[in-house]
């Protein structure tokens, strides 16, 4: 399957990206000048290549250095698969005190950090080292950043050695219960930003056409495994957040290969299902609202929802703009941060924000970025514009994709 970008693919990924990044910022400062000048280009528009060089540029450098590491450099005994087999087990899952060679035993929203992790972390470290590398390419356009993204995106899905197998059968496994489930798929959602990058580095004289077909081939084959498998149909139909991260896998990896047919079934899914079925007329999600933890969990479906509609949306069929008769939609969805939103986190944000101290302020997010959002909001509402400007200049934001190595926050550069 060829993966080879159309002409024009560099300008199509900078609005992605732009409307995708920029959305929180826009929504809570309302205009251009609130953002540091040296991040808009002559003509005051928003340069997202001049804001994120610098850091992209120095994480690429470091995973220059870094060799790929794949599922065959990790085993676990209690795994049912072979050593190209990805696994996983339950985060919730615990040795039966009472019976401790027996079962696990469930201890809900306490997670067991003795459990099996190695091939997630693997896989979570891939997404960034690709997504970087990639990213650096856009950028520089110079070849080192995309042969590198290469050798790894050959060793997870070419090389027989060290290749993946394309299926979760051992994905949230539970010793003496489960050797898989349905809902490991989720763990795979870290492919999408594999999947986008490896469409991006396309046209790398790096990537030649018949690793991509190969690549492509490996991504075709997961794609089909996640519609016909059992598991995968149980994932595609579920009623939450698994559902729309499946559809979120799923466009992604359609839209890497090709498959139209695919794409115009998630985008009737989430009109007729996401939207119809899962969000109500308040554009919340009464399945998310119900769990231990509704304000991440709600957070986490919309974060979903808006990469299927970034990625499987058309010219003729957007789903950012589409809306049930109701008002069902992304607008309404992501209506969480305006006039009387304020909450405790949001205020805080603030109150930090004002104190007369010239050191930077930083913001980690994790599950979403709503008090961050509501709390600028707030500031351009109650303030002149130049009073805003000398406010945010401390403020940095770290947003947390890989959730493993917290330690490279500190080589960010500043918001």
């Amino acid at each position: 399957t060829s993966i080879r970008p159309k002409k024009g693919r560099y300008a199509e990924v900078i609005r992605t990206a732009t409307r995708m990044l920029v959305a929180c910022i826009v929504v809570a400062l309302g205009r251009p000048a609130g953002l540091p000048a040296q991040v808009t280009d002559d003509a005051g528009a928003f340069d997202l290549i001049q804001l994120e060089r610098p850091r992209i540029l120095k994480k690429a450098e470091r995973y220059l250095e870094q060799a790929p590491r794949t599922v065959t450099a990790d085993s676990c005994d209690r795994s049912a698969g072979g050593p190209h087999d990805y696994y996983s087990e339950g985060d919730y899952w615990w040795p039966n005190p009472e019976d401790p060679d027996g079962p696990y035993i469930r201890r809900d929203g306490e997670t067991n950090h003795d459990n099996f992790i190695a091939h997630r972390r693997s896989l979570v470290h891939l997404s960034e080292i690709v997504g970087t590398l990639a990213s650096a390419y856009l950028v520089t356009e110079e070849e080192k950043y995309a042969e590198h993204a290469v050798a790894h995106l050959k060793a997870w899905f070419v090389d027989e050695k060290t290749r993946m197998n394309p299926n979760l059968l051992y994905g949230q496994a539970i010793k003496g219960r489960h050797t898989g489930r349905s809902i490991g798929i989720i763990d795979t959602l870290h492919l999408v930003e594999v999947a986008r990058g490896a469409k991006l580095l396309g046209d790398s004289l790096s990537f030649s056409e018949r690793d991509q077909n190969a690549v492509g081939g490996w991504f075709e084959e997961y794609l089909n495994w996640i519609n016909t498998h059992e598991y995968g149909q149980k994932e595609k139909h579920h009623p939450n957040n698994h559902g729309v991260c499946w559809s979120l896998q799923a466009a992604a990896f359609a839209d890497l290969v090709g498959d139209e047919e695919q794409l115009a079934w998630i985008r009737n899914q989430f009109k007729t299902v996401y939207l119809k079925e899962m969000m109500d007329n308040r554009g919340g999600f009464p399945a998310e609202l119900e769990r231990t933890k509704p304000y991440g969990y709600s957070l986490f479906v919309i974060d979903a929802m808006a990469g299927v509609a970034q990625i499987a949306s058309t010219p003729e069929d957007d789903l950012w703009t589409f809306q049930l008769p109701a008002g069902r939609g992304m607008e309404l969805g992501m209506k969480g941060v305006g006039d009387g939103r304020d909450t405790g986190a949001s205020r805080a944000i603030l109150d930090v924000l004002r104190k007369e101290d010239a050191r930077p302020v930083w913001v980690t997010v994790w599950g979403g970025s709503l008090d961050l959002g509501q709390a600028l909001w707030d500031l351009r509402k109650k303030n002149a514009p130049e009073e805003v400007d000398r406010i945010i200049s401390r403020l940095r934001v770290y947003d947390i994709a890989g959730q493993v190595d917290n330690q490279h926050a500190k080589n960010n550069s500043p918001w």
